[in-house]
């Protein structure tokens, strides 16, 4: 089934973050006896992943066979983790006639046999295109995506930009469209980069976003302390090059512009190994800063996760600081596989952006390209910035620099004017950020919509309650008024850092990403454990799906409702007892329904109300309709009948007007319609009066009907007739 994680996750990306600070030594903390090293990852040599990859090269052709793609799709191999049991995790890039595919990912798990046990999906299923001759030309996208910019100010292409075909698959019917990147005046700077997707046929927009996924703020210091770095020596003296970690290098970009930050570039090389003078008067002060973050958090990955580098290739990725004139921002761009620092403004009184947790921060974005490339647009937006915010503040409880301690704050040394520029305990504290799981998470800034993973991975670290942190007062305040303890930050860590690089994809949004986090835990501590228990009550804390029974000391959890087992009076197709329907959960797949497409799924991109199979309608984006039907329904001829079931509605339109429906019909005849208008946070119970069709025998039908332009996706699970 083609499937597309809904467009209200959709796209956008900026950060904000500052100046660094640097200690003088490394002080790990342990991990606890329980915590799972690595992620559950065996640790792989430059060898041993080179081999692995070969081999999953080699298996690609079998693998996309074997999950029925096309004859005109491709998997290419991307990343390959092998789990200390010996199995594996394989993800693929997909190509479809040579093009790349936009929303193609995907991950195979394999058995330590070999056998292949399941696939998480960015879209599910074979892409089939009409054609691959666009109606628009190379320039008509171009001139599109320089109109339809949102991100950047008169923009414009430059010798930088370019119109590339791709095959759109984030929705749920692929088309063919140009990819455009234009240059202008945004949070970046002058000289900021978006991507805009445009349709290659009817001109309209499909998706635009930033192309540096970066942060913009204000910084208060450069060198806090004396620190150690790695250099190397050659010829009459040495340079900024950092052989233990992958010989990253730091260079001086003597003011070049951010869209091309090695234009005027330079090493820094001297004579002595002695660096900066602890202040901006020395341009190698700020090279001191990146190249501490910039170890520290390799360090961390390695050391925590048996990750060697951003692509986990033991290369390094380059550094450029003193990037552009008055920047205050610090970015990674995958498209150079490199991070540049800007010396920041007038407004934060010219201090590099060369924070520990900017370094942790923009490194983690590589590490996120490099995994899920979550799109940097919508909920997967939201979720990729806060992936770095969590890896940038573990990072900075990792380097245990006294002078800036470890907090869940975000660019607290960076003198902004109410001390920070988020906090992960109470994310809303700006007046801007998401605490809790709203419809608008879709639709807002990713900065803003970061804070609901960012708020989920704080209380499942820390718990509720108020308590000091690296000397900050922070307070896990959760929305659904629960109280609980943490599981402490590095099991939260491992289980976020196994989801991202396990099982989400580009295009995982925040219910998936719950599904994801939730299997992470039971791969690493156990489907019944209480680390796995904990995360669902810090997701239902955030608003997101309701919280697992309690295990209570490592017993099994009891069997949720709705997860269709039978009872004892409950006949196999008919689980739930008193509902007139047949499968009314849809446990038992397509069973008693009649469907025109294949919306009953067990798809991980979506969350069922109950057990795993729910019914997707709509979520094109494109004019559709869409019917789900069964018939000879006995309705009872007591009492007062009614039909219920559990409808959850995501949208990318906004306001009250009316685009998008889905409609419930008896007979024909429309009882109750749903729109775009009514989208919720989660699942909601609907009611519908069936007093007129007492004792007879009826057809139900779930009616969707989509317009052209944003898509609003309708979730249906466990209806019930009696």
């Amino acid at each position: 089934m083609n499937r597309k994680t809904a467009l209200t996750a959709a796209v956008a990306a900026a950060l904000t973050l500052g100046s660094a600070v640097v200690a003088s030594s490394q002080n790990v903390a342990l991990a606890s006896p329980t915590t799972q090293s690595g992620a559950g990852f065996q640790a792989m040599s430059t060898v041993g992943r080179l081999t692995a990859m070969e081999q999953a090269g080699r298996e690609a052709d079998a693998v996309a066979k074997s999950l029925g793609l096309g004859s005109d799709e491709r998997l290419l191999a991307k990343d390959v983790l092998v789990d200390n049991d010996g199995s594996r995790h394989v993800r693929y890039d997909r190509t479809y006639r040579g093009l790349p595919v936009v929303g193609g990912d995907l991950v195979v798990h394999r058995a330590k046999n070999g056998r292949i046990t399941s696939t998480t999906w960015a879209h599910e299923g074979a892409i089939k295109v009409a054609g691959l001759s666009p109606r628009l030309s190379t320039q008509d996208a171009s001139a599109t995506a320089e109109r339809s910019a949102k991100h950047v100010k008169q923009a414009r292409t430059g010798t930088l930009d370019s119109s590339q075909l791709v095959v759109w698959a984030v929705g749920k019917v692929p088309v063919l469209a140009y990819r455009s990147t234009v240059t202008g005046a945004g949070e970046a700077g002058a000289q900021s980069r978006e991507a805009v997707l445009v349709d290659a046929a009817s001109g309209a927009v499909l998706d635009q976003y930033e192309l540096e996924q970066g942060v913009s703020g204000t910084g208060n210091g450069v060198n806090v302390g004396q620190v150690t770095v790695e250099t190397s020596q050659g010829g009459s003296g040495y340079t900024l090059t950092d052989a233990l970690h992958g010989s990253t290098i730091v260079y001086d970009s003597y003011n070049s512009p951010q869209s091309n930050p090695a234009q005027n570039a330079r090493t820094f090389s001297k004579s002595s190994n002695s660096w900066g003078n602890g202040s901006t008067s020395s341009r190698e002060s700020a090279a001191v800063d990146a190249s501490y973050g910039l170890a520290k958090t390799w360090d961390f990955y390695k050391s925590t996760f048996n990750r060697s580098g951003i692509r986990n290739d033991g290369r390094g990725a380059p550094a450029y600081v003193h990037v552009d004139n008055q920047l205050l921002n610090a970015f990674y761009d995958d498209s150079c596989f490199c991070m540049s620092f800007g010396d920041g403004s007038s407004q934060n009184g010219n201090i590099p952006l060369t924070a520990l947790d900017v370094s942790g921060h923009e490194m983690s974005h590589g590490v996120t390209a490099a995994t899920a490339n979550l799109n940097y647009s919508g909920e997967s937006g939201g979720l990729n910035e806060a992936t770095s915010d969590i890896f940038g503040t573990m990072v900075e409880f990792y380097a245990g620099n006294s002078t800036d301690p470890g907090d869940y704050y975000i660019g607290e040394k960076l003198n902004m004017g109410n001390g920070y520029l988020r906090r992960m305990d109470n994310p809303a504290a700006d007046g801007s950020s998401l605490s809790c799981y709203s419809s608008r998470a879709g639709q807002v800034d990713v900065h803003y919509s970061s804070g609901i993973a960012n708020h989920f991975f704080y209380l499942t670290a820390e718990g509720t309650g108020a308590k000091t942190i690296g000397g900050l007062p922070h307070n896990g305040t959760p929305c659904n008024g629960d109280s609980f303890g943490g599981i402490g930050k590095d099991k939260a860590a491992q289980i976020w850092y196994r989801a991202l690089s396990t099982y989400m994809t580009s295009t995982t949004n925040y219910s998936a990403a719950r599904t994801a986090t939730l299997q992470a835990a039971a791969d690493l501590y156990g489907a019944n454990s209480q680390e796995r228990y904990i995360v669902s009550k810090a997701w239902a804390a955030v608003s997101i799906g309701t919280a697992l029974p309690d295990p209570g000391n490592g017993t099994p959890s009891p069997s949720p409702t709705g997860t269709g087992s039978p009872s004892p009076t409950a006949s196999p197709t008919n689980p739930n007892p008193g509902n007139a329907l047949t499968n009314g959960g849809f446990e038992q797949g397509a069973t008693g329904w009649t469907q025109s497409a294949n919306d009953i799924t067990d798809s991980t991109q979506q969350q069922a109300h109950g057990g795993t199979w729910y019914a997707w309608m709509m979520g094109y984006g494109s004019a559709a309709t869409e019917s789900l039907a069964q018939n000879g329904i006995a309705v009872p001829a007591a009492g007062s009948p009614k039909l219920t079931f559990w409808l959850k509605v995501t949208t990318a339109e906004s306001g009250s007007t009316v685009y998008d429906t889905l409609k419930v019909k008896v007979n024909g005849t429309a009882l109750a319609t749903y729109s775009n208008a009514n989208a919720s946070a989660g699942y909601v119970q609907k009611t519908v009066d069936l007093s007129a069709y007492r004792g007879q025998t009826v057809n139900l039908e779930f009616a969707g009907q989509e317009d052209a332009y944003l898509a609003t996706t309708f979730l249906v699970d466990d209806v019930a007739i009696g």
